[in-house]
């Protein structure tokens, strides 16, 4: 485990929140007395998760007020320069240890990309990658980029409003199909098992992104009632339906520009349907952004008895070299959040494409990262206490 003086560590601090010109004081108005107290109950959508999920879920409550998480999408999986390789991670390249977060996509496994043989080979590739991080401890998160059920295009076409509307209609035929890939779905979570023999925990973050418009199950192509009933439905079929119980479900609105906590709650499905409180903050360099959408999103963890985290974020592309301790540490450090996860690093053959979001071997902000990655509230793997046991003054429903 990585440590550092409190002189120096409360030195680089105010060098990087100066540059920043963001003062991180902490904002915890609007809490529950709960929440400064050192015990807390905490209420999860489903009574019945595994011991392992309720222990997860404890500890992202208690590291919230240490520290946060790193977390990089698909770190596991692929770099900037390599695929597949056994035990590779461009985290772990740079500063010799991986993210505490490994967030990862399952929607080729449930729609009907399922069948196909460059799906199963990256499906293979997904649960072995998924299965090592479990058992090194590592904290695992999912979205679903699914194909739209209706028109066979990809989850990005909002050429038609019926999409949830039929999901939702137990006559229609999409509704049948759409209860197929939830059953695909439903058993991956189900066999998704450790070395241990024990059902790895997901925080699971269906219909990612919902503020938006660009995808079907966004803000153009539902009402408001359709989405949340969508929600539910998803929920209430996983749990009661498939016994499913290892899933913390997150809500991640979009939120790249500065929001109010009212815009946070935009189509909300509900206290009783949400774990987790998420965001995808795709601010660029603006830290005014940041700051302010994690004060209110910190704020909203307190008052709800919530874990919170950045579930998304980055800037495509960039070559900033401080961008580590200015743009990402300097704004999380004071904020009760518990993780930040950067989008992913596209494996590629040449440097035209430039569709990466955090550090790689050669990047030129390689130094600054492990400036982060040095400091005390910084999380990465190593640091993680053991995240699948209860964590010690935090009780769960």
């Amino acid at each position: 485990m990585k440590k550092m003086t409190n002189t120096l560590y409360a030195f680089l601090c105010v060098i990087a929140l100066a540059v920043s010109c963001n003062k991180p004081e902490p904002d915890n108005g609007g809490g529950d007395p709960q929440q400064d107290t050192e015990t807390v109950t905490l209420t999860m959508v489903d009574p019945n998760a595994t011991p392992e999920t309720k222990a997860l879920y404890s500890n992202l409550w208690a590291i919230q007020k240490k520290g946060f998480m790193f977390g990089h999408h698909d770190d596991l999986m692929y770099g900037r320069y390599w695929y597949g390789k056994d035990g590779g991670s461009d985290t772990k390249d740079v500063c010799g240890d991986y993210p505490a977060v490994y967030s990862m996509d399952f929607s080729e496994m449930m729609d009907d990309r399922f069948d196909n043989k460059s799906s199963k080979e990256a499906n293979a590739l997904r649960l072995k990658c998924i299965k090592q991080a479990y058992d090194r401890g590592m904290v695992i998160t999912g979205c679903i980029h699914i194909n739209n059920p209706l028109t066979g295009e990809d989850s990005w076409d909002n050429s038609s409003n019926k999409v949830v509307s039929s999901i939702l209609d137990p006559a229609s035929e999409i509704h049948a199909k759409y209860l197929q890939w939830l059953d695909r779905l439903a058993d991956v979570f189900l066999n998704l098992k450790g070395s241990d023999g024990k059902q790895i925990p997901v925080i699971f973050r269906p219909y990612h992104e919902h503020t938006q418009t660009w995808s079907w199950w966004g803000s153009s192509c539902t009402t408001t009632q359709q989405f949340i009933d969508f929600w539910q439905f998803t929920v209430k079929y996983l749990r009661d339906t498939k016994g499913v119980h290892n899933l913390i479900y997150a809500i991640s609105p979009q939120m790249d520009s500065s929001k109010t906590e009212d815009d946070f709650y935009f189509r909300w499905p509900g206290d009783d349907f949400v774990d987790f409180i998420g965001m995808d903050c795709y601010q660029g360099i603006n830290n005014t952004v940041f700051v302010n959408n994690l004060k209110v999103i910190s704020k909203i963890s307190l008052k709800k008895l919530k874990p919170a985290g950045v579930t998304e974020t980055g800037k495509e592309g960039f070559t900033n070299t401080d961008y580590w301790t200015v743009n990402i540490h300097a704004p999380l450090t004071g904020r009760r959040v518990c993780m930040v996860v950067t989008w992913r690093n596209k494996y590629v053959a040449d440097e035209s494409d430039r569709h990466f979001f955090s550090v790689y071997p050669g990047h030129p902000s390689e130094k600054d990262f492990v400036k982060m990655y040095k400091m005390e509230n910084s999380f990465f793997c190593n640091d993680l206490p053991d995240m699948y046991k209860m964590a010690e003054g935090v009780t769960i429903k």
